[in-house]
């Protein structure tokens, strides 16, 4: 049986590492740095917030294999747009992590984290969950329900510069 729990503030650091770990999964690289550190901060703070916004589910790891560890966790945001027709809470959510750490792979964690992201956002009021997935965690997502719904186009604004008015 999987024990999962909700993460808390000082899971945080543990959070950011398996989102390393998932990027690097993604691009074949590691990629370090002070992302890091503000992404830890930032998970710390919105894991202690009175009102939550931030969900994380985790499965911690076998103390035989270390320091206290997480062995894997799916991590999403609440998001709270206008209402609309077929949303009538104006509450959306983002899954934007998903990893389990690769000595934990093949036991069902990623699924089990992941579905208990998508009962919290129920009970949060969600009416739509968004992700993007990868072409290996693309039939877990599908067997979940998750479908196409449109076109996602993106715009980097990292290199725009703000008018200071």
């Amino acid at each position: 049986m999987i024990t999962i729990r909700g993460a808390r503030p000082e899971d945080a650091a543990e959070l950011v590492r398996l989102r390393r770990l998932m990027f690097a999964d993604m691009s074949g690289r590691d990629a370090p740095g002070d992302w890091e550190r503000d992404a830890e901060e930032i998970a710390r703070r919105q894991l202690s917030a009175r009102v939550p916004v931030l969900g994380a589910f985790v499965v911690d790891g076998d103390p035989a294999l270390g320091a206290p560890h997480l062995a894997a966790c799916a991590v999403g945001r609440l998001e709270e747009r206008l209402p609309a027709p077929g949303h009538p809470t104006g509450r959306f959510g983002f899954v934007f992590t998903v990893c389990t750490d690769v000595r934990y792979r093949g036991r069902g964690f990623a699924r089990a984290t992941t579905e208990a992201l998508l009962d919290w956002f129920a009970a949060q009021g969600v009416t739509r969950v968004d992700l993007h997935a990868t072409p290996d965690a693309e039939r877990l997502y599908r067997s979940l329900g998750f479908a196409e719904h449109s076109l996602a186009l993106s715009l980097d604004l990292s290199h725009r510069r703000a008018d200071p008015a």
